[in-house]
């Protein structure tokens, strides 16, 4: 029985070594400054604060790869995170030019931070500084709304 356990936990530990040599790409583009919401069009410095402390390491091209996203399985589930999370929403491809577009993704973005669905609890959890308060939640969605009354009145102006 002792022989049997040794192989089966030699091989698992194979397996597990090999896993490593399957990780997938940690990808950060290059950042192009006209293009990303906070260097474009800066908000207040605790706004930005906020989304840099909350939301850049998933919603940009400036995510900050822990350690623990070298180590697969972990490593699959971290990428293919971070990839979807851009797909959503990137700030480092904010629409400046389409106000209309920019103005749904203030709006979703709301939404999500109201409800509490964002930043994610599985985050949250790992990264304490992305928890944020009732009062940091409220001050980020006013300044949301904001900025999509702010587009609004802006397209108006502008089709006049």
């Amino acid at each position: 029985m002792k022989k049997y356990l040794k192989w089966v936990l030699g091989g698992m530990a194979g397996v597990a070594v090999l896993l490593q040599f399957t990780n997938p790409r940690q990808t950060n583009p290059p950042v192009v400054r006209e293009h990303d919401l906070l260097a474009a069009n800066p908000p207040p410095p605790e706004i930005a604060s906020l989304l840099r402390q909350a939301c850049y390491d998933c919603h940009s091209y400036e995510t900050r790869w822990p350690w623990y996203s070298r180590v697969a399985p972990v490593s699959w589930l971290l990428a293919d995170h971070v990839k979807d999370a851009r797909k959503q929403l990137n700030f480092s491809e904010w629409p400046h030019d389409d106000p209309q577009r920019a103005r749904r993704k203030w709006d979703h973005i709301r939404k999500q931070v109201h409800s509490g669905d964002m930043p994610l609890p599985s985050y949250t959890w790992v990264h304490t500084g992305a928890r944020l308060s009732a009062a940091q939640r409220n001050q980020l969605v006013k300044w949301v709304e904001q900025e999509a009354r702010r587009l609004e009145t802006t397209s108006a102006a502008e089709g006049q």
